[in-house]
């Protein structure tokens, strides 16, 4: 096992990694910047080094600073967490050239998947099902309507760089590809370096699909879980849940092992994620996220099994501990991601501190969070305040439970996107688990979500008033005890 690891991270992944290395004996090494100098992952280290100013690029971009800290604090090896250099094949390298292990698969399999043109050719070559579209980059309109002619509408211009919903854009018609291709090219040169785009035939009805994998360096490959992940805004997802409503036994059998022959086809190593759009019958593949899902809490709820532990132990060269037959699913999971963002302004960013916060609890319950009173959603990073995430029997129980968790959670001072996942949760459509990557649209869900908004404005302001009183008797009797203290020691000194 590792000496010591840094997390090159922030926030409740940076916890969530520093937990599993707590609980494997190993220490830990925070990296903040600026910005996180009071963040509760810099605190819950057990080192903790400033590397620059609060943007991402003079801080948690900044490879060599993470290389240097890692050598002067003696980390050998270094968690990525996901977003940031989690995927950047140049920094798994560094870690390699330097005698550093990078806890994720080897920098040739990040490079051979950051690309998703790459990808397409290797899992096409792998004999594995992928969506309609082009081999080679697009560079011009005449082209991409060449390619549209020859697949047909509607299509969507994908950067092969890109991650994250960003970087896409939906076509019905060549008047639309003057101003569409630009865009996208120039937002794929501005978010990743690179404005390299290609065309895919745009899925009807798609499902987002995803199969968690395990591999170590001894060829062994199996597939943990499948996740539905169709709940999304701007491609974004927002909830989460294991297992996928749609499948049985025979498709999860046969989607797994099709993403464990993904896997194999690029010598995949440690945690992963093959993602699939699933229509009508039919699946095709997506890409491979070379790295720990922010969702991966609800797989771990359901099987039992800790991927970031997981993913340790196979970095260190130790064998998997599972074979495909020993996983089992258990029940239902269900993830919403509770953001500092506004639903009914475009999921605009809301930055600002918090003044008051209560997070769920009680049965069945897990909060993924590095934030508390006081703290401050910065408007350099992600908006995400916690992983809300349940467990229940089955997915009816796992519903009532996000419902009743959402009831409990407060949080005052930046507006967030609770009433959103409130609304989504008592959608006849989502508990029918009748979803599709549309479904914000095609359900209207923004007009359930105001009358949400109006329902809570009575109950917040209670709960709101409840906190208020409880820090007021706290403080009352802070100021009690420490009254008595000090007359205590005055008594002392007579």
């Amino acid at each position: 096992m590792f000496n010591k690891v840094l997390i090159a991270n922030r926030g409740e992944i940076a916890i969530r990694a520093m937990r599993a290395c707590r609980e494997l004996g190993v220490p830990t090494v925070a990296v903040y910047s600026e910005a996180d100098k009071n963040a509760l992952f810099a605190k819950y280290a057990d080192e903790a080094y400033l590397i620059g100013p609060a943007p991402s690029s003079q801080s948690y971009l900044n490879m060599d600073a993470i290389i240097n800290v890692a050598k002067e604090s003696g980390a050998d090896g270094i968690h990525p967490g996901y977003g940031f250099l989690s995927e950047n094949a140049v920094f798994a390298k560094k870690c390699e050239d330097n005698g550093i292990i990078f806890i994720g698969p080897s920098s040739s399999s990040i490079e051979q998947m950051g690309s998703k043109i790459a990808a397409r050719t290797a899992m096409k070559k792998a004999g594995i099902p992928v969506v309609p579209g082009t081999e080679d980059p697009i560079e011009s309109v005449d082209e991409a309507i060449k390619v549209a002619n020859s697949i047909g509408y509607p299509v969507i211009i994908k950067s092969s760089a890109g991650g994250g919903g960003i970087g896409m854009k939906v076509v019905h018609s060549k008047e639309e590809f003057d101003h569409a291709l630009s865009a996208i090219k120039s937002v794929a040169e501005s978010a990743f370096g690179d404005s390299t785009v290609f065309i895919e035939k745009y899925v009807e009805e798609p499902r987002h699909i995803e199969f968690q994998i395990l591999a170590d360096k001894y060829g062994n490959t199996v597939y943990v879980s499948d996740r539905e992940c169709s709940i999304q805004r701007r491609h974004q997802k927002l909830i989460e849940e294991a297992p996928s409503p749609v499948m049985t036994p025979e498709l999860r059998k046969e989607m797994g092992e099709t993403a464990v022959k993904a896997a194999k086809a690029i010598g995949y190593e440690n945690a992963g994620t093959v993602e699939f759009l699933y229509s009508k019958g039919d699946y095709y593949f997506l890409e491979v996220n070379t790295r720990l899902q922010v969702e991966h809490t609800i797989t771990e709820m359901v099987t039992g099994i800790d991927l970031a532990k997981d993913q340790m132990h196979i970095a260190c060269g130790d064998k998997l501990a599972y074979k495909q037959e020993d996983i089992k699913i258990n029940g239902w999971a269900i993830e919403c991601r509770i953001n500092a963002e506004d639903p009914l302004n475009d999921f605009a960013p809301s930055p600002g501190k918090i003044k008051k916060y209560r997070s769920a609890g009680g049965p069945g319950v897990r909060v993924d969070s590095g934030v508390h009173v006081g703290y401050h959603i910065s408007p350099y990073y992600d908006s995400m305040i916690s992983k809300l995430s349940v467990w229940g029997r089955d997915r009816d129980e796992a519903i009532a439970r996000m419902k009743r968790a959402l009831y409990e959670y407060v949080v005052v001072g930046v507006t967030t996107n609770i009433p959103f996942h409130k609304a989504v949760l008592r959608h006849e459509a989502f508990r029918s688990g009748n979803l599709t990557t549309h479904f914000i649209d095609d359900y209207n869900i923004l007009d359930d979500v105001k009358r949400v908004v109006e329902e809570d404005a009575e109950k917040g302001a209670t709960l709101a008033s409840a906190l208020d009183d409880r820090e007021h008797k706290v403080a009352a009797i802070s100021a009690a005890v420490g009254a008595y203290v000090n007359a205590v020691k005055d008594s002392a000194k007579q």
